[in-house]
This record gives structure tokens, sequence and C-alpha cells, in this order.
């Protein structure tokens, strides 16, 4: 087949994980545009990936008053503007891959949905877990029958201590007005994937959580309003900039999240940007405010239960399920990448999943899955299948999860998905 000529608006980790995802697949596609807001970031992405410079844009509005430049674009911008972005794109013809959340509110993400669907056009939206040899592995296993029917899916995400304050404190996706609601920006994934492997829809939701303690009235005596030598507490504090990135970048070290941090890769740059910049601050003293802890109950078709917690006080990011059916029940540890399986009755069974592939890289495996599935939607000689994460199919991850957030700013109300959906 022709090569895919492929076009990126946003250049940030994650619009930088899917070009080097790409690059696996050079033989099937090429690079033919790139559009970011700073000028840094599309200097560097251009001059690696060779964008000719008239391909160069300085934002994905400018590409997008072009002419169609490539076959499919690469939407990887920040929350709130996939809407405005993704829109366009269907108009002038582009298939997408489409960074999660699909939009913050749900009459877009539906909006888009149709879209796509009566121009005829693909969108394959980022749940990159769905991709991985360690959910593939537990699908595998349940659709086997092997524990029966799904009774009770007990999950948990650790965000980890410093990922919340680098991301959810500090960082991008700090401010629910900003961005998204953080159920929805983090979580999303989990939505989806606990829903596919249980194989049922969602029927009622609720939900408790909030922003408890990254707070100004919670800083230690005398914190200083950024994160540096001149605070009593840096040396000791887990939030220190130091640990964080600093010390990683003098031992070579500029991958995620330094590299948000300094997209150059350079101590000069990630000195002054820890200094003038967002990431410099000190965690009490930001203006964030998405939740550190939250807790999700999910009512499935079939009267089974899902019980998810999401929490950013952890001292590792992973995450954990106890899968529970009518023959069986499984405990999976991503972090172990490792599947524990126990037919009632029997001795339980262990699956390695490290083992499953040697593409592993990125999410589990899942950044590399995801840009397969979307490639081969486009090759004659793939026998024609569905994106395992279209955009029809993901549409109720964010369902359910704004319909927590519904519930949730209401003090736990149980919220309806049928008329959640009606909204």
């Amino acid at each position: 087949m022709a090569k895919l000529k492929i076009a990126f608006a946003g250049l940030g980790s994650r619009g930088n994980a899917y070009a080097e995802a790409l690059e696996h697949f050079k033989d099937r596609i090429e690079f033919t545009a790139a559009a970011d807001i700073i000028p840094e970031k599309l200097a560097m992405f251009s001059e690696k990936y060779n964008i000719a410079p008239e391909m160069q844009f300085d934002s994905a509005e400018e590409m997008l008053q072009a002419d169609r430049v490539a076959d499919i674009m690469i939407i990887a911008t920040m929350d709130r503007q996939h809407y405005g972005h993704a829109m366009p794109a269907l108009e002038k013809g582009y298939h997408l891959l489409l960074e999660k959340p699909i939009s913050p509110e749900l009459n877009e993400c539906i909006e888009i949905a149709d879209l796509a669907n009566k121009k005829g056009l693909n969108v394959v939206v980022c749940h990159v877990l769905r991709y991985t040899p360690f959910f593939r592995k537990m699908k595998e296993i349940i659709d086997s029958g092997a524990i029966g029917e799904i009774m009770a899916i007990d999950a948990i995400e650790n965000v980890l201590y410093w990922h919340q304050a680098h991301s959810f404190v500090r960082g991008n996706w700090r401010n629910t007005a900003e961005t998204s609601p953080m159920i929805l920006q983090k979580s999303c994934h989990d939505m989806d994937i606990y829903l596919w492997l249980a194989g049922q829809h969602s029927k009622a939701v609720s939900s408790f959580g909030s922003l408890k303690y990254y707070k100004p009235e919670l800083a230690p005596e005398g914190a200083t309003l950024r994160c540096d030598e001149n605070c009593p507490h840096f040396k000791t504090c887990p939030y220190n900039v130091y640990d964080a990135y600093v010390s990683k970048a003098e031992k070579g070290n500029f991958d995620w999240p330094v590299d948000v941090v300094a997209p150059d890769r350079t101590m000069e740059s990630l000195v002054k940007n820890l200094k003038e910049g967002p990431y410099g601050r000190c965690v009490y003293h930001c203006d964030n405010d998405v939740v550190d802890h939250q807790v999700v109950n999910i009512l499935l078709e079939n009267g089974g239960t899902i019980a998810f917690t999401m929490c950013a006080f952890t001292s590792h990011g992973s995450r954990r399920a106890h899968i529970m059916g009518t023959k069986g029940d499984m405990i999976c540890d991503m972090s172990k990448k490792e599947i524990v399986l126990t037919r009632f009755g029997s001795e339980a069974e262990i699956f390695d999943t490290s083992k499953n592939s040697t593409d592993v890289f990125g999410h589990g495996g899942g950044d590399y899955g995801i840009i397969k599935d979307l490639i081969d939607i486009f090759d004659p000689d793939v026998p024609d299948s569905p994106s395992l994460t279209s955009i029809d199919v993901s549409i109720e991850s964010h369902i359910v999860a704004l319909a927590a957030e519904k519930s949730r700013v209401n003090g736990g109300m149980l919220v309806d998905i049928a008329d959640f959906r009606k909204i």
C-alpha cells in the first residue's frame, strides 16, 4: 500500500511518544506536517523527523487552515482544544488518532463521533491500555469463560505521589476549568478498560472524592511559594524539585517528566524553568483544584459492580485489579505484569505477560499496539476489523467518568447513565 501520510497537532510528551511508536512502521508511513504553539518544540520535532519548512505550523489552527496535508492527523493538544481541532480536521477529511479525553464536554464527544460517522472517517481514541499484553491476556482469560460471569471488579489506580505533583498539582492538568476533571483525564482509561473486560455496559454511577491535601493551609510552617533552597523544608520535602527533576538530569536522564519542564533537554533551561515556571512552585501553593483521591462505584447491566479507586498517595504508580466471577477469580498486578487465575476448586495459574511481546514500550506496550491498530485499518492485506478503541466504543468511558464527576460534586448522588446520556 502507499505510505500513509501523518500530521501532528501538538508536540508534547504524547505527540512525541506516538511519533516514536510510528518509527517502527517507517516502511508504511511518512511524517508530512507538524504544529505546536511552542517554537522550540516545533523546531526540535521538525529537525528530528525532517519536516519541510513549509509544513511547519505555529499552531494546529494554522495547519487546519491549510489544504489537507496528510491522511491521518494525530491530535495531542490540550483537553479543551480537542473539539476545536477534531471537528475542522474531520471536515477536511482527516482520519484521527485522538488523545484522550475526547473532550471534557459530553455533547462535544458525541458531535465528534457523529461527524466522523457521517464522513466515513476513522477516529481512534488513545485508550492505549486495551493494546497492552497485560490487559489483552486478562480479556482472553475472561472471554474463555475461565472465571464465569463477572460479578465484581475491585480496582485501583495508584497515581504515585510525585506524578500527582507533576501533572495534577503543578502541571497541565491541575485545574478543571482549564482542562478536565481528574477522573476523566487520568482514569477514563480505567472506566474504559474495566467495562471492556466485564463485557457489560454501565447502568448507574456514584462517586466521592476531594482535593484534601495539596492546599495552602496544609503547607509546612515557613514553606516558601517556590520550591528552592530558600525553603526550610527543601531537603526533606518529598516533593522537592531536586529529587523530581534535577537529580535525574544530572545523571543525563531528560526523559519524562524532566523533558516536560525542559523540552530542549538542557540543564540550563531546566534550572531556568524551575526558577520561573509552574513546575518550580511549592505543591501547597499552586492554583490546582482537581481531586487527589476519588472512588467510583459502577452498577453494570447484569447486576455486577465495579469499585474503582484513584489515589495520589501511593509510593508507586500502577494498576491492580481483583476480578471476581461465578467460576473463579483473577488477581492482576500491572506493575509485575502478572495475572493469578484461580478457578474455584483448582490450583492457581500464574501468567507472566512480560513474556508476551518483544515490542513492549510506552504504557506497557500500549503505545506500540494502538499505532499498529491505526495503521492496520488502512492496510488492504489486514482483515477488516474495527479499531479496539474507535470513538463509538470509547465514548462510554467518558460518559461514566463525567457521570462520576457529577455525582462527586453533588455529594455522591446516584446518577442513572441512561438519563445522563440525554443531557
